[in-house]
């Protein structure tokens, strides 16, 4: 008996083919296995979960504006800003404004500060300047 694969591919299966020695196709009549295999990985499951709950709501609540190094990121800032002081206007806003390109803040040399500035806020909205 000839074993040969049958491959699960983005949703089709695909069957090797079977050959005998000297390469010749095999008679129709012949035994085959099959063996199915999965393209996913055996995985611990994690739980999922968020990174924080959500807020109800922004009134009276700190906000961080956390800006990159691109152009656009400050006025983006400001924009968000703007627009959250029109609607909750007893939020608080801190800019925390980000001059290292293309790094996150937290592996930099502003690593203490970055995580000191993000404990004290209630929520973050980052700008990326592209």
């Amino acid at each position: 008996m000839r074993r040969f694969a049958v491959v699960l591919v983005a949703g089709f299966l695909i069957a090797l083919a079977a050959a005998g020695p000297s390469g010749v196709p095999l008679a129709k009549d012949a035994d085959f296995q099959y063996e199915v295999l999965s393209p996913w990985a055996e995985v611990d499951p994690v739980p999922l979960r968020g990174i924080s709950p959500r807020l109800n709501t922004l009134a009276g609540k700190k906000i961080g504006l956390f800006a990159n190094f691109k152009r656009a990121a400050r006025p983006m800032a400001a924009a968000v800003e703007k627009r959250l002081k029109e609607k909750f206007p007893t939020c608080e806003t801190s800019l925390f404004d980000s001059r290292e390109p293309n790094v996150t803040e937290t592996e930099t040399k502003n690593r203490d500060k970055f995580t000191a500035w993000a404990k004290e806020m209630d929520a973050v909205v980052a700008m990326v300047g592209d």
